[in-house]
């Protein structure tokens, strides 16, 4: 049986520009592993909440969907990624009462930042 998740793949059309995203966004996150054009399967490995996230070269989804990949934050973390969201100029959603932040990326992966209680 399954332990932990080991990592989670992202297909994006710039890794590097993805990768630079998510840490724009969330203070933790770091790249651990840059893009190798030479490399058959270009890919940026970035680490966030624990998780490597793979984002490899490719066409990702052409809409979003109900697909998410959801954080849980404190709202005083929520607050400041919205406040990163917002000089980024990336659009953003408030939900359920304020206690769950939505955005996508460039490629239309959507991500949620939940509230929850410390």
């Amino acid at each position: 049986m399954p332990r932990a998740l080991s990592h989670i793949a992202l297909i994006v059309s710039h890794p590097t520009r993805s990768a630079h995203l998510l840490t724009g966004v969330f203070d933790d996150a770091r790249i651990l592993r840059e893009e190798d054009p030479d490399d058959a399967h270009p890919e940026v490995i970035v680490q966030l909440a624990g998780l490597e996230f793979a984002l490899i070269r490719g066409q990702g989804p052409a809409a979003r969907n109900g697909d998410h990949i959801a954080f849980a934050v404190s709202k005083a973390e929520q607050l400041a990624c919205a406040s990163r969201l917002d000089a980024l100029a990336l659009d953003y959603q408030m939900a359920r009462q304020d206690t769950a932040l939505y955005f996508s990326d460039y490629d239309n992966h959507v991500f949620e930042l939940e509230v929850v209680e410390e």
